[in-house]
């Protein structure tokens, strides 16, 4: 509200300004264009909130070190998709606010204790690398009650209809034999950066240096591949990893699987292209197993088809909200 009046007042001084002749109100007009860059229905996005959400973003594509051209491009790229986070993020915000759906501050205090406890660090640790990143306790408990608020909406518009049918998991389980016979499973750590799909090359680029550093660190002995995972867990560098287990060759990717056949336990792959991204796995052991009966896999199939078909309705349900919104983009990111 504080922000939709600020450009209410600045509107009514250009509307002034045009009587007196006009050049001032340029100025005006300028100023205001400048510092919104997109409006969703009732509320604006600014520069500001632009440039917040870049700082982190940013840090890290420094430490990249890449040529500027390079990293002018990614920064774009990395930009326009940053907007767009933002324009959901205030349609989701919008509709917490139509619904009625609120979070106690107690509930804010809990979220962060559990936050604080699973990644082993004190309330002063945390506001020491909030603070380190640009972000105050009071903008970061904001942002957790928003999160709180956003998985609430979620539960009641996507989640709570979201039905995984016992026929449905029978046809999984039988188009997926394969997966569930008996033979080779590999134990499987990766590591990997995320690229969209419209990617340009310096964000290819970067995203592979990041994966060549951290595999190079591991093949020198530095680090244990699976202390780069749990690192990537701490750290905000877009490197992300897991620990996947036991799993099928014939379960991978294409482009995975060629990677994996020929590889032997305590081996690194080199950097694997994907359709998310680039990935870099380490097999920890090879193991012989027999096949598993459905009553065995039941359950992780639900949790599989139940997170495809969460992750369709979400997307569905993301698209109907930005089809009834008013989107305007005022100014390019």
């Amino acid at each position: 509200m504080k922000r939709r009046t600020c450009v209410l007042m600045a509107a009514c001084g250009l509307f002034a300004a045009l009587g007196e002749g006009g050049t001032f109100a340029l100025a005006v007009e300028a100023s205001v264009v400048d510092r919104i860059v997109a409006v969703v229905n009732d509320d604006i996005i600014t520069l500001h909130d632009l440039e917040t959400e870049m700082r982190a973003v940013l840090k890290t594509l420094k430490a990249r070190g890449l040529p500027p051209e390079a990293e002018r491009q990614a920064t774009a790229g990395l930009r326009r998709e940053v907007l767009d986070n933002l324009i959901h993020a205030r349609l989701t915000e919008q509709e917490t606010r139509r619904q009625n759906i609120s979070v106690s501050e107690v509930e804010v205090d809990r979220q962060i204790l559990q936050l604080r406890e699973s990644r082993g660090l004190s309330e002063e640790e945390l506001k020491l690398r909030l603070k380190e990143d640009g972000l105050s306790w009071e903008e970061y408990r904001r942002q957790v009650k928003q999160q709180i608020e956003r998985s609430r909406l979620l539960t009641r518009e996507v989640r709570s209809k979201v039905v995984i049918t016992r026929q449905e998991i029978e046809e999984y389980y039988e188009k997926n034999k394969a997966r569930y016979g008996g033979g080779t499973r590999v134990h499987l750590w990766n590591l990997y950066v995320k690229t969209p799909p419209h990617a340009d090359a310096a964000a290819r680029q970067a995203a592979r240096g990041l994966l060549e550093e951290a595999r190079g660190e591991a093949l020198s002995g530095r680090s244990g591949f699976a202390d780069l995972v749990r690192r990537a867990a701490l750290e905000d560098r877009g490197l992300q990893g897991s620990d996947l287990g036991f799993i099928r060759l014939e379960a991978l990717t294409p482009a995975l699987r060629e990677a994996v056949r020929t590889m032997k336990a305590g081996e690194i792959s080199p950097v694997v292209e994907t359709e998310f991204g680039y990935q870099v796995v380490y097999v920890q052991e090879i193991r012989e197993e027999p096949g598993k009966p459905l009553a065995e896999v039941e359950g992780e199939i639900q949790e599989t088809l139940y997170r495809e078909l969460l992750d369709r309705r979400f997307e569905a349900w993301l698209a109907e909200l930005r089809k009834r919104a008013h989107i305007r983009i005022v100014a390019e990111p």
